[in-house]
């Protein structure tokens, strides 16, 4: 059988891989804080005919050799941290990290996850929530009837109970950053866990050791480009269509083959 056929096939499954994420890419446009993603690809092994440098003749070497490839995998799908443009709010509990870091929240499962998604909620004890109830750490709650909430670029939370009140500060939001935020593993809902590949969570006040500094009453949109987008998925359906016109030739070569008489 020709090796065409199953080489043609996993350019196929690659094609379809990135297509796959392209349509997340483009699903998530206005998702809060979404990263995109993209397809990374490697050759596979190659089947060697003849090593490259072996002895022609007298002080004589192959200056090429003969090697074929025998296809492509998915090698990583690379998320691009790149930060989304702002999106002014003035929801007091709305806040964009400004560079670099990620929120801390606790998940049902009593882990902490972490986040570029700022959208946060009260609920009903007054805790910061995120929109699915995970509890922002270190934990605040926000005193009932305050006049105003105001949190600063470096993290600190302070409440106004009367007009003619002064400030109270009632907690202080830290946010943390890691060596290969890469690594970080996607649960959905907006949230990452670490792993063994991101390296530890190094926690921080906002603006120091590398971290941005926060805003409130606006967030981070999506990153994703959907013009780039676009082109992309136009390309990844070309490379298709071309590998499945490669299975298609390999078919009517075996069938000139069967033909012989």
């Amino acid at each position: 059988m020709l090796k065409s056929l199953n080489t043609a096939a996993t350019g196929m499954a690659a094609q379809q891989t990135n297509m796959d994420v392209i349509a997340n890419n483009i699903a998530n446009v206005s998702t809060n804080g979404f990263k995109r993603s993209r397809a990374e690809f490697e050759d596979l092994m190659y089947q060697t005919q003849k090593e490259p440098g072996t002895a022609s003749g007298e002080n004589a070497y192959s200056p090429n050799g003969v090697q074929t490839g025998l296809g492509v995998r998915t090698a990583a799908i690379q998320k691009d941290f790149a930060g989304g443009s702002a999106q002014v709010t003035k929801n007091p509990l709305d806040l964009q990290i400004e560079g670099s870091g990620f929120f801390q929240v606790l998940t049902p499962d009593g882990q902490v996850g972490y986040t570029r998604d700022g959208a946060f909620k009260k609920d009903p004890n007054g805790r910061i929530v995120d929109k699915n109830g995970n509890v922002l750490q270190p934990e605040i709650t926000v005193p009932p009837d305050v006049a105003g909430l105001e949190i600063a670029a470096t993290g600190e939370v302070r409440v106004i109970q009367g007009l003619n009140d002064a400030p109270t500060t009632i907690g202080q939001i830290d946010i943390v950053n890691f060596v290969n935020p890469a690594g970080l593993k996607a649960m959905g809902k907006n949230v990452f866990t670490q792993t063994p590949s991101s390296g530890q969570a190094i926690a921080s006040r906002p603006g120091l050791n590398g971290t941005g500094y926060l805003s409130q009453g606006q967030l981070e949109a999506s990153n994703v480009n959907i013009v780039d987008e676009m082109v992309n998925m136009i390309t990844s359906q070309r490379a298709y269509e071309t590998n499945s016109k490669v299975i298609q030739a390999s078919d009517q070569m075996l069938q000139s083959i069967n033909n012989l008489r």
